[in-house]
């Protein structure tokens, strides 16, 4: 892939602890890649396999993994209601798609479902680590072709809701405001606490305040809210 990932300007740290990882895809020779690639990984730990959603579910209840890795078209239960399902039992759970779908509709119905990152399965096998210990660290990924998918649908958000009635809105500071104005620009924390001149647990700070105020789960659902809501813009 010629293209950089967003989030991914340098290696994600290594954890601590081992992340605890589930592999979701109804093929089984690309599962079968996934597990050699990513068991060489000393910070990354298989918990299972699954091949359609209604099969992750049931893992994933039993499991409680980190980070699922989900494809978007599969038989049974497709990725983006497995999505949903999941987040409802494992709120922590991060859902990172990887999916050959490039079609906008999955892609807005991943972050609504509560989805951290949507990656076309066009990036290498071996970019997958570190594009799972991002999302682990609370950052948002998406393959840079379907970013500006995304923000075609926000700027078909903001003109369907041009003529919404105002509605009470969970009150966000003005330095959330900031923080969020810049997530939804692409910037990871590293660069948003340089660019505000905080450090960067502050800046975790203000993310988590702000998900927790507008009762959603990632910092994407935070964005397609606030500019569907108008507390921002998408220039």
């Amino acid at each position: 892939m010629d293209e950089q990932l967003e989030g991914t300007e340098a290696p994600a740290p290594i954890s601590d602890e081992p992340i605890r990882v589930l592999i979701v895809d109804d093929h089984a020779l690309f599962r079968r890649g996934l597990v050699m690639v990513l068991e060489q990984e000393k910070d990354i730990d298989l918990v299972g396999e699954a091949g359609d959603g209604a099969e992750a579910v049931n893992i994933a209840q039993d499991t409680m993994p980190d980070v699922v890795l989900m494809d978007v078209r599969m038989p049974r239960r497709g990725g983006i209601e497995a999505t949903s399902q999941i987040k409802a039992i494992a709120p922590h759970t991060k859902i990172l798609m990887l999916t050959i779908s490039d079609e906008e509709a999955d892609l807005y119905d991943a972050i609504k479902a509560g989805a951290s990152g949507y990656l076309l399965k066009e990036i290498s096998i071996e970019e997958v680590a570190n594009a799972i210990r991002q999302v682990h660290a609370g950052q948002s990924m998406i393959s840079p072709s379907m970013a500006s998918k995304l923000l075609t649908e926000f700027a078909t958000m903001v003109k369907k809701t041009d003529e919404k009635p105002a509605a009470a809105q969970p009150r966000l500071t003005e330095r959330e405001m900031e923080v969020l104005r810049l997530v939804a620009k692409g910037r990871n924390n590293r660069d948003i606490a340089k660019e505000l001149f905080i450090s960067e647990n502050t800046v975790k700070n203000h993310i988590r305040n702000i998900l927790e105020k507008l009762h959603l789960h990632s910092r994407m659902q935070a964005v397609v809210y606030a500019v569907r809501e108008k507390l921002l813009e998408i220039q």
